[in-house]
């Protein structure tokens, strides 16, 4: 493939733009107090901010992953009125602040809630500032990033196949899990690990719905932000962990969007 001439006006723009992004998360690796890097790690505080990011984010991804599926897949196929107002709805928390999506949250499934007074009252199950208030808060933000992915799967993949299926006598849902969800699969992959990296990275949404109780509802987002004022070495380190989390997913994602190169 001929590699196409770029204007050196656009190359100068695009170095800026790449150092605009590169450049603070260079800072960081500089900054970092490698040598105290063990040590910090160690600690009790910084061990239970990562088990219970590591434990919500792999459950809040799973969860995407069980209703987010089948939630894209009536998205690409079904032909119901309003679709598309369901469509918008689903992915409004991709651009929702999210600390109103905490609101949101709070105002559904708190104890003064449209759901929560009922789980609250009937069952005495009160769900925020609990670890489970902080697996709904990511599920909330990570599963439309999902879903898009595997709707666009779906959306590419060969109706001919599933319709030939169909006329043989296949039922629906043997078409989804023998037909359309083995075809989507890579998509499907993908969207997991996107689901998993954004609900390993949720703060807004589950410091407000969640809090951020040490030990019991703090995840390293949550450390990091309150460590900036308090121990700023300590901050740059968990900020590192993250980076590294997060930069490890999208290289094991690079095929998804470097195809043909």
């Amino acid at each position: 493939m001929r590699t196409q001439r770029i204007s050196p006006s656009l190359k100068i723009i695009a170095a800026v733009a790449a150092l605009f992004v590169a450049l603070p998360l260079l800072s960081i690796f500089v900054r970092v107090p490698w040598s105290d890097l063990r040590d910090m790690l160690a600690q009790k505080s910084t061990r239970d901010a990562l088990f219970i990011s590591l434990q919500t984010s792999i459950i809040a991804a799973l969860f995407s992953c069980l209703f987010g599926v089948p939630l894209a897949w009536f998205l690409a196929r079904s032909e119901s009125r309003g679709l598309s107002v369901l469509r918008v709805v689903c992915i409004t928390p991709m651009v929702l602040p999210p600390v109103v999506g905490g609101i949101a949250l709070l105002t559904a499934f708190g104890r003064q809630g449209i759901v929560g007074q009922y789980l609250y009252d009937w069952f005495g199950i009160s769900l925020p500032f609990t670890r489970t208030a902080v697996v709904m808060a990511q599920i909330f933000v990570a599963m439309p990033f999902l879903v898009l992915a595997v709707e666009a799967a779906f959306r590419q993949s060969d109706n001919e196949l599933e319709e030939t299926a169909s006329t043989m006598g296949a039922s629906p849902s043997r078409v989804f899990f023998t037909i359309a969800l083995p075809a989507a699969r890579p998509a499907v992959i993908a969207g997991v690990a996107l689901a998993w990296a954004r609900s390993l990275g949720e703060f807004g949404a589950s410091i407000t719905f969640a809090g951020s109780f040490p030990g019991r509802t703090q995840t390293l987002p949550m450390a990091v932000y309150e460590l900036v004022s308090v121990d700023y070495r300590l901050s740059l380190v968990l900020s590192l962990v993250l980076i590294f989390i997060s930069v490890a997913v999208l290289a094991a994602m690079r095929d998804r969007w470097m195809v043909g190169r």
